[in-house]
């Protein structure tokens, strides 16, 4: 049985009161996996800005921004609250709060959870509309329930699926200025839909001695890492080309820039993965995958705001 990697006691308080709260937060960025809600966040807004029609005001991209954060937050922590003895056996998930016992893992947490998911979805369904809290809802529930209860322990297509929670996210914020989707939004979901294998596979394979231990059948461990970065280029062709595509609705030369140089820098590091699919040019692979969605992120919110 593979070595659990929990530390032996749980971090001890700090000292100061400026310090725990700090450890608090920093506790709580992790349950809530805030990193992966701000992206979502940002994917969005910038679907909500994109969106052919009225313009958003401040305060509905405020109210999308707190509903995707808080559902994405209460994705995050059930994933967590699900998976303890997973992230107990790597050393990337290892110091999560709930296997170092600075949270303890109790049913409660389950009403917390599910109160954290409400206070996100009651805002978007009252200031904007049932359709962007529906989507907002999909986004969480596919990670929550499809992706870690459902697939991930059982198929290497978890996170195929698992990754529709980053489309949903587009299509919420897209359905907040038109719940009749447009072409544009509907191609920006599909090259999320894309992006996050290509993305998490990168990962997967510069991680592979770790996911092995745990007999999560990631991609990398079932076919393994040359076959699985020939699969990744393939899936970054198809998310490229999904990307460039809204360029062909109306999207401007700031967002085909953003869409071509964008894509073609991460194909790129693709082909160099097919060549060499060690840990190291992996990673390299994965923080490109980051570069392209930040471009063609603010290519659309640039495009719109500069080129109307």
């Amino acid at each position: 049985m593979a070595a659990q990697l929990i530390p032996e006691t749980a971090p001890r308080a700090p000292a100061t009161a400026p310090a725990r709260l700090r450890q608090l937060w920093s506790q709580v960025s992790s349950l809530l996996k805030l990193r992966i809600g701000i992206i979502m966040v940002l994917t969005a807004l910038a679907a909500m800005i994109a969106t052919p029609g009225p313009a958003p005001s401040s305060f509905e991209m405020a109210v999308l921004c707190f509903s995707i954060l808080l559902a994405s937050g209460a994705a995050g922590a059930f994933n967590q609250y699900w998976e303890v003895d997973l992230d107990r056996r790597m050393p990337r998930t290892c110091r999560r709060p709930f296997v170092t016992g600075y949270f303890e893992k109790r049913p409660l947490w389950l009403g917390v959870i599910l109160l954290l998911l409400a206070a996100g979805l009651l805002p978007a369904a009252w200031w904007l509309n049932l359709s962007s809290a529906l989507y907002t809802f999909l986004g969480a529930f596919t990670y929550a329930i499809v992706y870690t209860v459902w697939l991930k322990r059982r198929s290497w297509t978890n996170i195929v699926i698992g990754g529709a929670s980053g489309s949903f996210a587009v299509l919420a914020g897209a359905a907040a200025v038109d719940p009749d989707l447009s072409p544009i939004p509907i191609w920006l979901a599909l090259a999320l839909f894309f992006w996050t294998p290509s993305h998490f596979w990168a990962l997967a394979i510069a991680k592979h001695k770790d996911y092995a231990k745990t007999g999560v059948p990631m991609l990398p461990i079932v076919v393994g890492n040359q076959r699985c970065a020939e699969i990744v280029l393939l899936n970054t062709l198809m998310l490229v080309g999904c990307a460039i595509a809204p360029v062909f609705y109306g999207m401007g030369w700031i967002y085909a820039l953003a869409a071509i140089g964008g894509g073609g820098y991460f194909i790129y590091h693709n082909v160099l993965m097919v060549g060499d699919p060690s840990p190291r040019v992996a990673m390299r692979c994965f923080a490109a995958s980051l570069l392209q969605l930040v471009l063609l992120l603010s290519g659309a919110v640039l495009d719109v705001w500069l080129l109307g």
